[in-house]
């Protein structure tokens, strides 16, 4: 077993350490200047699908305190700011008519960034789909890619000279899987066809968006974020199930976007598979899509929150400890298995650890958070020693910079650095937010 030295882990020059949102959390402001419905918008308002009743029309009302936000990225010292741009915010029915307002928006934030000398990483698309693409069939609907790559256009005609990392869609296993088959993100489906059709129509919107960006002549590099999740046997003879489970939550998204293939053991009626129906899912692959889908790209953004144990079942069990987020389950040497994992079996593309935290244990006050601080020291030394074992990474960023809406755990799960109180707005930095900053000053992390 690897043990951390007792001296402080260095970091490549250059390194980038940042921080990370997404527009729906933070942004608020769901119908100011232009903006349309999004899936998120109307999935909040059923009845008991988010855990405290709210929504995000308000969230972190980053949309009037960016600058404030701003100031807190300066003042924590990061080199980078991972951010998304919301679809509904820049083309309210996800087709024709552009917002100007929605662009002068994010022009702002852009200008603000590089007055701060921090360099943007750009989430095109982070769940907030536009709702009248949704009820015209959403991303099952194939149209759907063909939508996105419109509104990808409109972004990179706005901002193409601008350089920074480009990043096409936000974790599609999680929206394909938790929108349209387990049904507890918008849309709220809980068909498995509907999902793997997600699955494929994210990835082709995907590839679409690298060819525009290359058409286009984009400045910085583009690529998909994908969060990925080390599984491995809680039984010895859970084997083949565990195979079917890193099928569908690793290999389903990795092998079509660095091999230009889909795996075989992904969809089907096995014990851990997406229950799908694999001919139906074949179906939907049309000539050249696979070719369009492994467009070579510039960056992979990964998303790393823990690990799973599979059982005979195919089902995900737990065996190491979980956050508060009990899907989360803590094991950060899974960090160095995943990335030399990719650096072995794929090729060699640069990488960025796009989502890395933990939320706050609840039973303390609001800015004492002393299990984020460790989280993050041990997941940062992991990082380093992958990069001693010759994996590309290149930046590390926390998850997240604002406590902000969790999705459907709304405001019950708080994954800041900073902490927001929701009544009043007012940020408060915790004691991660000043030990993060000594990390970045030193481009090194020391032992506990």
């Amino acid at each position: 077993m690897w043990t951390p030295p007792a001296t402080p882990m260095a970091f490549p020059k250059g390194y980038v350490w940042g921080a990370a949102t997404s527009a729906y959390q933070i942004e608020g402001a769901w119908n100011i200047d232009g903006r349309g419905p999004s899936v998120w918008d109307t999935f909040a308002l059923y009845s008991g699908k988010i855990a405290d009743g709210s929504t995000g029309e308000v969230a972190a009302d980053h949309y009037h305190r960016w600058k404030t936000d701003f100031d807190l990225l300066k003042t924590l010292g990061v080199g980078g700011y991972r951010f998304s741009l919301a679809w509904p915010r820049i083309q309210p029915t996800g087709s024709g008519a552009i917002n100007q307002k929605g662009l002068d928006f994010y022009k702002q934030l852009l200008d603000g960034l590089a007055e701060r000398s921090i360099r943007p990483a750009i989430t095109l698309f982070h769940w907030d789909l536009p709702q009248p693409v949704q009820d015209a069939g959403g991303w099952p609907n194939r149209d759907t890619a063909n939508r996105f790559a419109d509104y990808a256009d409109i972004v990179f005609g706005a901002f193409g000279d601008v350089d920074a990392d480009w990043f096409t869609l936000n974790e599609p296993k999680t929206h394909a899987f938790n929108g349209y088959w387990y049904g507890n993100h918008a849309p709220g489906l809980t068909d498995p066809n509907a999902a793997a059709a997600a699955v494929h129509h994210q990835l082709l919107a995907h590839g679409l968006t690298v060819q525009a960006f290359d058409a286009q002549g984009v400045k910085g590099r583009v690529g998909p974020v994908l969060n990925l999740t080390p599984v491995s046997a809680s039984d010895p003879a859970a084997a083949d199930q565990t195979k079917n489970v890193d099928a569908r939550e690793n290999r389903l998204f990795l092998d079509p976007v660095l091999k230009g293939s889909y795996p075989t053991d992904a969809i089907g009626t096995e014990n851990g598979q997406l229950p799908a129906d694999p001919a139906q899912f074949a179906s939907l692959v049309k000539e050249g899509d696979l070719k369009t889908i492994s467009s070579p790209i510039g960056v992979l953004g990964v998303n790393y929150y823990g690990v799973a144990g599979v059982d005979l079942n195919g089902d995900e069990v737990q065996i190491h400890p979980t956050s508060t987020a009990e899907w989360e389950q803590i094991w950060a040497p899974g960090l160095y298995t995943l990335l030399t994992r990719i650096k072995r079996e794929y090729k060699k593309v640069p990488i960025l650890l796009t989502e890395n935290g933990i939320p706050d244990d609840l039973l303390q006050d609001g800015v004492d958070d002393p299990q984020r601080i460790d989280y993050l020291r041990s997941h940062f030394q992991q990082a380093a020693r992958a990069i001693e074992a010759g994996v590309p990474l290149e930046g590390h960023y926390v998850w997240s910079l604002l406590d902000n809406f969790e999705w459907a755990e709304g405001y019950t799960q708080r994954w800041g650095l900073t902490h927001v109180d929701f009544t009043t707005q007012k940020r408060t930095p915790k004691k991660s937010f000043h030990w993060y900053s000594t990390v970045i000053a030193a481009n090194a992390v020391a032992p506990k």
